[in-house]
C-alpha cells in the first residue's frame, strides 16, 4: 500500500486520519487496504494518520488475527479498553475518514454501521467520507495493472469476435444455438485462456436484451434465429486482485440490414457514449476537473433529447480497477442511481456504457477508459460503430 500517497491525499483534504473498521468481514475496504484478507470474530480497526505510521487495534481474544501485517498492532479485551484505545488513536484530531457517505448516497463506500459511527463521534471527532481516499488507495492502476488490463482487453475482444463468428456459422445450420449455449461457449473460451470471469457473460436475444441484467439459464432461454437482435456483454481479467477487468458490450443483428428502429436506438446510444469520451478528453487537455455525475449527465441528456430518457435505467459507467470485483472503488459515472461527486482522477479507469431498453430489444455499447497520468484518458477496448451483421 502506498501510504505516502494516501497521507498526501489526507493533507490535501484536511483529514487527520483514515480510520477503517471491520466486524466479521463487514467492510471489504478494510482488507483491501490491509493487503490481505483475514478471518476475525471481533471488532478490528486500522488507523492511518496523515503523519506517521499506520497502526491497528484488534482483540486480545485472537491476537494472531492481524499478526504479520505491515503495521504495529494494539490489543483490547473489554469494551472499555476498546473505547480507551480508540480515544488514544484519535487524540488531538478533528476530522477522521471512515467508510461512510452522507445519506448512504454511495452504497459501495458505506460499510460502517450507525452505532460505530456514534461511537467514533463520541470521541470528539467529525467523521467524513473516505470515498476520495479509496480512489487514491484502491482504484489507481500501476504499470503492471495497465499492462494486464490491455492484454485482457485484446483477449476478450478476440473471444467476442470468435463468438459472433460461431453464431454466424451456426445460423447457417439446421439447429440454432441458444443464449445459454453461447454464454457457456464464451465462458469456456475465456477460461481456457487462463482468464478470470467472476461470473458468466450476458447473452440476450430480442426482448431479453431489453433487460439490463438478463442472465440466460439452461432450459429457460431463447434460441438465436434469423432476424433476431443479439446483445453480448462479456468481461475477464488476468488472475489477481491487482488486475482490472476488461469489460465490453456489443450488439448484432442476424440479418443483412438492421431494422430502422434498431438503427435509430443504436445511433442514440453510440452518440451518447462518444460524447462522454470527448468530454473527458477535452477536460484533460485544459486541466479541468470533471466528476463522475457530470459524465453521466452528458450521456443521459443526449438520450433524453433523443426521446428515450425513460428507457435509460442505469448509470453510464462504473469504476474499473484493482479489487475482488468488476466494479471497483473509484468514481462511477452516475447521476441517476446515485450522485457521484468524486473527480475522475489520473491513474484510474472506468467503463462507459449507456443503454436504451425497450420491450422488444435493448442496446448497450460498453467500452473501457483508462486515465493515463501523462497522456490522459484513452479507450482501451475496441469501439463498436455499427451493429454486427450475422447474415
Amino acid at each position: 500500500m502506498e501510504w505516502q500517497a494516501i497521507q498526501q491525499a489526507m493533507r490535501e483534504r484536511e483529514i487527520d486520519a483514515w480510520l477503517l473498521y471491520d466486524f466479521r468481514g463487514s467492510n471489504p475496504v478494510f482488507w483491501q487496504v490491509a493487503g490481505e484478507r483475514r478471518k476475525t470474530t471481533r471488532r478490528v480497526f486500522l488507523c492511518i494518520p496523515r503523519e506517521g505510521s499506520p497502526k491497528a487495534l484488534g482483540s486480545s481474544v485472537e491476537p494472531a488475527a492481524l499478526a504479520g501485517l505491515d503495521f504495529p498492532i494494539e490489543h483490547y479485551a473489554s469494551r472499555q479498553q476498546l473505547v480507551a484505545e480508540l480515544a488514544v488513536f484519535v487524540k488531538g484530531m478533528n476530522r477522521v475518514a471512515m467508510e461512510y457517505y452522507p445519506g448512504g448516497e454511495l452504497p459501495g463506500l458505506s460499510w460502517v454501521d450507525g452505532g460505530t459511527l456514534d461511537l467514533v463521534r463520541s470521541l470528539g471527532v467529525e467523521v467524513v467520507s473516505s470515498a476520495d481516499l479509496c480512489q487514491v488507495a484502491l482504484a489507481t492502476w500501476n504499470e503492471e495493472a495497465v499492462a494486464a488490463h490491455e492484454d485482457a482487453c485484446a483477449q476478450v475482444a478476440e473471444v467476442k469476435d470468435s463468438a459472433f463468428e460461431h453464431i454466424r456459422e451456426c445460423l447457417r445450420g439446421p439447429i440454432p444455438l441458444t443464449e445459454f449455449e453461447v454464454q457457456q461457449w464464451i465462458a469456456a473460451a475465456l477460461t481456457e485462456r487462463g482468464l478470470e470471469i467472476d461470473h458468466p457473460p450476458i447473452v440476450a436475444v430480442n426482448g431479453h436484451s431489453g433487460d439490463p441484467h438478463y442472465a440466460p439459464q439452461e432450459g429457460a432461454c431463447a434460441r438465436i434465429g434469423k432476424g433476431d437482435w443479439l446483445l453480448i456483454d462479456l468481461w475477464a481479467r488476468h488472475p489477481g486482485e491487482a488486475h482490472p477487468f476488461a469489460d465490453m458490450t456489443w450488439v448484432a443483428y442476424a440479418g443483412q440490414q438492421v431494422p430502422e428502429g434498431h438503427a435509430r436506438v443504436f445511433t442514440a446510444v453510440k452518440e451518447a457514449r462518444d460524447r462522454v469520451v470527448e468530454r473527458v478528453q477535452a477536460a484533460w487537455k485544459t486541466s479541468e476537473p470533471v466528476r463522475g455525475w457530470e459524465l453521466d449527465r452528458i450521456a443521459r441528456d443526449h438520450i433524453e433529447a433523443a426521446g428515450y430518457g425513460a428507457q435509460f435505467v442505469h448509470r453510464t459507467g462504473h469504476s474499473l480497477g484493482p479489487g475482488p470485483t468488476i466494479h471497483a472503488l473509484g468514481a462511477n459515472l452516475d447521476d441517476y442511481e446515485t450522485h457521484d461527486e468524486r473527480e475522475i482522477l489520473p491513474g484510474t479507469g472506468f467503463s462507459v456504457e449507456p443503454g436504451i431498453y425497450l420491450p422488444e430489444f435493448g442496446v448497450r455499447l460498453e467500452i473501457d477508459v483508462y486515465v493515463d497520468p501523462i497522456a490522459g484518458p484513452r479507450v482501451t477496448t475496441p469501439v463498436q460503430n455499427e451493429p454486427i451483421l450475422l447474415a
